[in-house]
């Protein structure tokens, strides 16, 4: 669905105290609602809006929502409960400029200071955007604190000049990163305050608890009761006075209190009208466990939701739960009741769930709230992670996302939440299979592997390929230090652990450097004789316990290591069962500096937590399981380790030119397609994307002489067909390379024109390129995760050998850094065998560029640039492939609920 307002939909969204409200463009019949607004304000608030107490202007004012289709003029209402409660307009014309608009805003009596006025001004903005308003304009009385607050705090520069007793007030509609940061604070302000009756409830009450054992509802109320919840607790069935000893009544209106939370768990036709029922009751949040709803069951349950000012989780989910001491809340229908702590869970899948608790109560790591999504109509990742940033108990993450509502906005959450805390995932749906299982299960599409795993990149998410290397890698972030890079040295007390311990490290991309000579000599005095110092370090099976741990805090204690994997087997000289040798790494005075993990070969649980001194380390009973985990600590330090990445500013853009060529071929071609020869280059050249010289060429003539012109040194020219649809021209052999003087080009246009003359429109002419590393950049358009920009190894081995990397636009000056080191053929552009690296801040251009014009331009399709050319001096497209499509995309920054 379309989420500009401007468009006509009904867009749900937060004011700052959690209530919904409903913002969307104002219809002629709207115009009593408005007058009705400016009727109920007191006679100072009139004043203050129209600079009178004239109730004329009021009736002028709402008059104006009743034009039709007025040239320029745009009117958002917010409603809530039915009623317009504010309105933003603005107004271009009237010997304004263009891009100029004049705004005005009215708040409804009694709603001020929840956030009416900057929710509208917001979406007006978005608006206005899409529109081509590049700027507003706004004149308030020089008295009207409130109205200046709203604009200043808006996140936008605000130029003001006193004009008597006004204030004339600009407002450059500048997409700044200071902007979006601001409607990101007030979202998360007001999306943690919509789930506070949901996750932080006085009152619960379980609608559909049934009286014998076997129902879901039951087994709900069972958790809630026997998990002491601290608030008050009712069930819901006309057929009982009590359930598990807990009041029920025979509908929810019948309650003796209004509850926070509503749980449902009645059968899917009933769960719309129940909702419905709570809604009218004044229920804050709706946990839905019920499963099997249709289409039009599932909209009237939205529908009521949104309504009715509730958040929803679920349907078809497990339940939710919130550990804090001051909530007690369970209120799942899981087997056992999730131990209180701090890493907070949020999976789509009830399973998934079960098996993540399950693993964590193994490992002894409690949990702070855990969500089950279920379909996940309105509550999602996004929402849970801004819960856990601000509730106070929350360290570490942990997600099972199977779909994605608005990925650029949980990717931004998610680069601020993982500077603060581990957020790991399962990336599941790694494989067509997958991605069906994943669509089918939670009745939402799902994502290509390569753009979910350029989201998790991005946002510095640590994504795993299974659930038991989520928890052996949580195990590891949860307990031990982060390392500060990849260097680790193995100990061990048998040579064969040893060496599996330094494959399965090399394998995850740790190295195992060679210790220093002065580190050599400390552990020589303190290891037993026979003892071996190369990386791994081979204790020998005497080594005893007071040796092993001498050793370890040596290690631990110097700057030339990151990482210390103890590797141990038992063995009859030290001890039968290892425990003596365990208590090495367990007893110690201090906490170690360096990350510290163990590798028991023996061990029955695939990892587990050794109580230590100071807290826990981790024990693996697979070295790649403990290699891994490490990889992964290593990956999220040197993230951490970096600032936070930036989008540049690029010179020698003109966005304005870029988006007429796209609006005149649209013209043009209505439906669409690829931009020919002349059109795409113009199109790059207002981005300032660096292109082979070229000619159009329409004649045998044309042809020969811009050949002679184009020519370069050695004198060869490439000659290149054009035909409207034409894609891949190796394929139709419709390019010809090393042409050399007047009669190879002739000829070559002689055979373009006997075989393709009957559709060839022209053809282009171009210097045959130096040799050089070549390169492929493109773009792909995804319908909710919007641009993608793919990097890798070009030329006609691009599509066999599929070397490439994604990031989602707009790109960061991180991002790029990351898209141009993860293909295989990374090493060849930084220099081997004596020459030089290529032009890398090019290269850095070029991709930046690219991602410029595919975030400028929604229209934009695909665009490939293969093969581009790398080489010491410079970076060059050679060829380059665009389609358009008519399309407006959605604002992906604007607040709004699913």
């Amino acid at each position: 669905m379309t989420v500009i307002p401007a468009s006509g939909e009904r867009v749900h969204a937060l004011l700052t105290d959690g209530t919904t409200v409903c913002v969307r463009l104002a219809r002629p019949d709207d115009q009593e609602a408005v007058l009705r607004l400016y009727s109920e304000m007191s006679d100072a608030n009139l004043r203050l809006r129209f600079f009178s107490v004239s109730r004329r202007s009021a009736e002028q004012a709402a008059a104006r929502v009743a034009q039709p289709d007025a040239s320029g003029y745009r009117a958002l209402v917010a409603e809530h409960g039915g009623r317009i409660i504010g309105i933003a307009e603005y107004q271009t014309g009237a010997g304004k400029t263009a891009d100029s608009a004049e705004i005005s805003l009215a708040v409804g009596e009694g709603r001020h200071h929840r956030g009416v006025g900057t929710l509208l001004l917001e979406h007006l903005v978005s608006a206005a955007r899409a529109h081509g308003v590049r700027t507003f304009t706004a004149d308030a009385l020089a008295e009207n604190h409130e109205m200046l607050r709203v604009f200043s705090d808006l996140g936008l520069r605000v130029e003001r000049r006193f004009e008597g007793p006004e204030m004339h007030c600009v407002i450059p509609l500048e997409d700044t990163e200071e902007y979006r940061r601001s409607v990101e604070r007030r979202g998360q302000a007001a999306d943690v305050a919509s789930l506070v009756p949901l996750l932080r409830p006085g009152c619960v009450a379980v609608v559909g608890a049934g009286r014998r054992p076997g129902s879901v509802g039951r087994a709900v109320l069972h958790n809630l009761s026997t998990g002491r919840f601290a608030g008050q607790l009712y069930a819901v069935n006309p057929k009982a006075t009590s359930i598990l000893g807990v009041g029920a009544y025979p509908a929810v209106s019948a309650l003796p209190r209004i509850p926070d939370l509503a749980v449902i768990a009645v059968p899917a036709g009933e769960v719309a009208r129940v909702a419905e029922e709570c809604g009218r009751f004044g229920v804050r949040a709706l946990l839905v466990v019920s499963s099997g709803l249709d289409a039009r069951q599932a909209g009237e349950l939205l529908a009521a939701c949104r309504e009715h000012d509730m958040r929803l989780v679920g349907p078809n989910c497990l339940g939710l739960a919130n550990t804090e001491d001051r909530v007690r809340l369970d209120a799942t229908f899981a087997a056992a009741h999730p131990a209180p702590g701090s890493a907070g869970v949020a999976v789509q899948s009830g399973g998934v769930g079960i098996a993540l608790l399950g693993g964590l109560e193994r490992l002894g790591i409690g949990v702070s709230s855990f969500v089950s999504l279920g379909d996940k109509y309105d509550v999602s990742g996004n929402d849970l992670l801004q819960w856990w940033e601000s509730d106070g108990c929350t360290d570490l993450a942990l997600l099972h996302l199977e779909s994605f509502g608005n990925p650029r906005a949980f990717s931004r959450t998610a680069r601020r939440v993982t500077r603060r805390m581990p957020i790991l995932t399962v990336d599941a749906g790694r494989t067509e299979a997958g991605r069906r299982a994943a669509a089918s299960h939670t009745a939402a599409a799902a994502t290509t592997t390569l753009t979910r795993r350029a989201l998790f990149a991005q946002a510095g998410i640590t994504a795993t390929r299974t659930i038991p290397e989520l928890l052996e890698t949580a195990a590891l972030l949860h307990t031990q230090p982060l390392p500060a890079d990849g260097r680790v040295v193995v100990v061990t007390n048998a040579g064969g652990a040893g060496v599996l311990a330094a494959d399965a490290c090399a394998e995850a991309g740790l190295i195992l450097p060679p210790l220093s000579p002065g580190l050599v000599d400390d552990l020589l005095s303190v290891l037993p004789p026979g003892a071996s110092t190369a990386n791994p370090v081979d204790a020998t099976a005497a080594v005893a316990e007071e040796q092993l741990r001498a050793c370890v805090d040596r290690l631990a204690a110097d700057d030339g290591v990151d990482a210390v994997l103890v590797a141990l087997v038992p063995t009859a000289v030290a001890a039968a069962t290892g425990d003596v040798l365990v208590k090495a790494l367990t007893h110690a005075p201090a906490r170690r500096a360096r990350t510290i993990a163990a590798v028991l070969l023996d061990q029955d649980a695939p990892v587990r937590l050794l109580p230590s001194d100071t807290g826990h380390v981790p024990a693996y009973a697979d070295p790649q399981a403990a290699a891994r985990a490490v990889a992964h600590a290593v990956e999220r330090a040197r993230r951490l380790a970096r600032p936070p990445g930036t989008v540049p500013d690029l010179e020698g853009v003109d966005t304005s030119r870029g988006r007429a060529v796209v609006d005149r071929f649209l013209r043009q071609h209505p439906e669409g397609g690829w931009l020919d020869p002349r059109a795409r280059a113009e199109l790059l050249d207002c981005y300032g994307i660096p292109q082979s010289p070229w000619a159009w060429v329409e004649t045998e003539d044309e042809a020969v002489w811009a050949a002679d012109r184009l020519k370069g040194p050695d004198g060869q020219v490439v000659l290149k067909a054009h035909w409207p649809g034409l894609v891949h021209k190796t394929d139709q052999h419709a390019i010809h390379l090393d042409l050399r003087g007047d009669a190879q080009v002739r000829g070559a246009f002689r055979d373009f024109d006997a075989r393709f003359g009957h559709i060839m429109t022209g053809a282009v002419v171009q210097p045959l390129a130096p040799r050089g590393i070549e390169l492929f950049a493109g773009v792909v358009q995804d319908e909710v995760f919007g641009p993608l920009i793919l990097f890798g190894l070009g030329g006609t081995a691009t599509e066999v050998l599929a070397d490439h990397a994604a990031r989602l636009a707009p790109l960061t000056d991180l991002d790029v850094q990351g898209l141009i080191t993860a293909p295989r053929c990374a090493p060849l552009l930084f220099g081997r065998e004596g020459t030089g690296p290529v032009d890398l801040a090019g290269l850095e251009q070029l991709l930046l560029r690219l991602s410029r014009m595919a975030s400028d331009l929604p229209q934009l399709a695909e665009a490939d640039f293969n093969p581009v050319l790398a080489r010491p001096e410079r970076i060059m497209a050679l060829d380059a492939r665009i389609r358009l499509m008519p399309r407006r995309a959605p604002d992906p920054y604007l607040r709004r609920l699913r």
